[in-house]
């Protein structure tokens, strides 16, 4: 007994030990069954947002593309109204010159017919002189033959010859009268037909007026999402106003290197616009320089004219090198003849300080 109770004493009792680490070994098996549950579940809540978001990415692709489609009918739809409205304007353009030819036919007709006119009035009084006379000559004889018993047989004849003789110049007389009332009714006729061709040109130059107003209104709203909404840069009435300042140095006619990006856009404008402007409208870009009413005088320009000039020239030769037919394009200067503003204030020295831009007609 006393040797097993030291060989007991010298055995280590290893069961509470093995107890410890199988209770820690389970607790990192919960902890990470939980970290596994936890990561399941935030991942499907990953995989669901991502899911809502494919599809809201799905509705939102399937809108551009409606979208893209109503553009492409849209674009499709206003190439169509541009092809239609350029061959009614070749139309109208070829009814124009026909009725020009009309109108300068109908005018020579008017002419003729109101040199007829005369002719014949001169015709009537001619035969009613004739007539006086004869019916003087007529009562002359009556008397004659009232005073005379016995009328011989020659001057019963010649009373009848006279007679029909005047007969006969009644009914001449009265068809000039007639002849002359159809030239007067064809002449008032002919009068209404000039108004009317005069009309429809009018109407025909109107209408290419007004597309060359679309036109320029279309131009003048590009340039401004190019252009924005920068300091020194405005639309007044039909033209498109950049200061001075924004282009040139004080005094000076070159280009500052900064504006070469806004005269450079409104170039791809203009050429973009070219090609869509039908070629039987004959317009152009005027561009306009003006000045405030402070004298110039230097060795290069003797007067506010010259330098409105050459800023008007810079702008144009600027444009015609980036493409801009020079054929399109007029420059002119202003000098400070047309304020914009007349105040003597600095602000209003400014604004009058300008380049305009018009679209219109040669």
């Amino acid at each position: 007994m006393a040797a097993l109770s030291r060989r007991n004493k010298n055995r280590t009792d290893i069961w509470p030990g093995f107890v410890d680490a199988l209770a820690s070994i389970l607790m990192v098996i919960i902890f990470l069954l939980l970290v596994f549950v936890l990561a399941q579940f935030f991942l499907g809540e990953a995989l669901s947002g991502r899911d809502s978001a494919l599809k809201k990415l799905d509705r939102e692709v399937a809108e551009l593309v409606d979208m893209l489609s109503l553009e492409r009918a849209a674009n499709s739809q206003l190439r169509d109204n541009v092809s239609r409205l350029s061959g009614e304007l070749q139309a109208s353009i070829s009814d124009g010159d026909r009725l020009r030819l009309g109108l300068a036919d109908g005018q020579a007709e008017v002419a003729r017919l109101v040199g007829d006119v005369d002719k014949l009035s001169a015709l009537k009084e001619q035969l009613e002189t004739e007539i006086g006379t004869l019916a003087s000559q007529l009562e002359d004889n009556d008397k004659a033959l009232l005073a005379e018993q016995d009328l011989s047989a020659s001057a019963r004849a010649e009373v009848a010859l006279l007679n029909n003789q005047m007969s006969a110049l009644r009914d001449q007389v009265a068809t000039l009268n007639k002849a002359l009332d159809a030239s007067a009714v064809k002449a008032k006729d002919q009068n209404a037909q000039i108004v009317a061709l005069g009309k429809k040109l009018n109407i025909a130059l109107a209408s290419k007026v007004m597309e060359l107003s679309a036109y320029r209104s279309e131009f003048f709203g590009r340039l401004a999402q190019i252009l924005g909404s920068q300091n020194g840069i405005e639309i007044v009435g039909d033209r498109f106003v950049f200061q001075s300042e924004v282009l040139f140095a004080s005094g000076a006619a070159e280009i500052n290197v900064n504006a070469h990006d806004q005269l450079t856009g409104l170039a791809g404008t203009l050429i973009d616009l070219q090609k869509r402007i039908p070629p039987d409208i004959d317009w152009v870009l005027r561009v306009d320089g003006h000045t405030d009413r402070v004298p110039i005088n230097t060795a290069r320009f003797a007067s506010n004219w010259e330098l409105s000039a050459a800023r008007a020239i810079s702008v144009v030769k600027f444009l015609i090198s980036k493409g801009v037919p020079a054929e399109r394009l007029v420059a002119a200067g202003f000098g400070e003849f047309q304020p914009i503003d007349a105040h003597a204030g600095a602000k209003s020295l400014v604004r009058n300080r300008r380049i305009e831009l018009k679209l219109t007609q040669r």
